[in-house]
């Protein structure tokens, strides 16, 4: 599923933390919660779920040991300043935030967004200004199947954010847990081109003339 919010026509009644978390246990349908309202998440398609795994994997192996853990899109993250729950698709948090809550973690020093054409104005945008509000934040890794790229996101000691772009054959460099990643052979690793799905796809019979 792609951690982002459909369309505000999705709209479901107002309803409590308390309610939304026990209608979610519950739901075979992800949604994210803000100020009362919840909202229905897109599925996701191959390269979504590919550079998410990619990127969850490369954490995991690197912070195996450590009082750090990588969470993936099921597990969600709640910003207490907006009064808001989300589902990136994959997140680090780090000593006892990573060690509490079954259901949801309220602290992360890392949040990545895979985008989508229906979602990349709302995670650069609103939903961006919703996850600053989470005091631990350090950066933010917004990344695009389509485009290639990535963007970086980094908090300074100033309080500001500062825009560190990525294209191929650049490797980047997760400063809050000491890790680079390539983007061809890592971030995009197995990612399948769209223009190579349509060529794969088989030629329509020849009509008998």
């Amino acid at each position: 599923m792609e951690a982002a919010i459909t369309p505000l026509s999705a709209r479901i009644n107002a309803m409590t933390p308390e309610e939304y978390l026990a209608a979610e246990a519950a739901s075979d349908v992800k949604h994210e919660y803000i100020r009362g309202e919840i909202f229905a998440m897109a599925g996701a398609g191959d390269a979504h779920v590919t550079i998410t795994l990619n990127v969850a994997s490369a954490l995991k192996a690197h912070l195996r040991g450590g009082d750090c853990r990588a969470f993936i899109a099921d597990m969600k993250l709640r910003v207490e300043a907006s009064d808001a729950f989300f589902y990136p698709d994959v997140f680090v948090t780090c000593g006892e935030a990573a060690r509490q809550g079954r259901d949801a973690k309220t602290d992360a020093l890392l949040i990545v967004e895979v985008l989508s054409p229906a979602t990349a104005a709302y995670d650069r945008g609103m939903k961006f200004a919703h996850y600053r509000q989470i005091p631990g934040l350090q950066e933010y890794l917004l990344i695009d199947p389509a485009a290639r790229t990535a963007d970086l996101y980094r908090k300074g000691s100033d309080g500001l954010w500062v825009l560190r772009p990525y294209a191929a054959g650049d490797t980047l460099e997760l400063a809050t847990v000491n890790l680079s990643l390539s983007l061809d052979t890592v971030i995009f690793e197995d990612v399948i081109d769209q223009d190579d799905i349509i060529d794969q796809e088989p030629e329509p019979p020849e009509t008998a003339s």
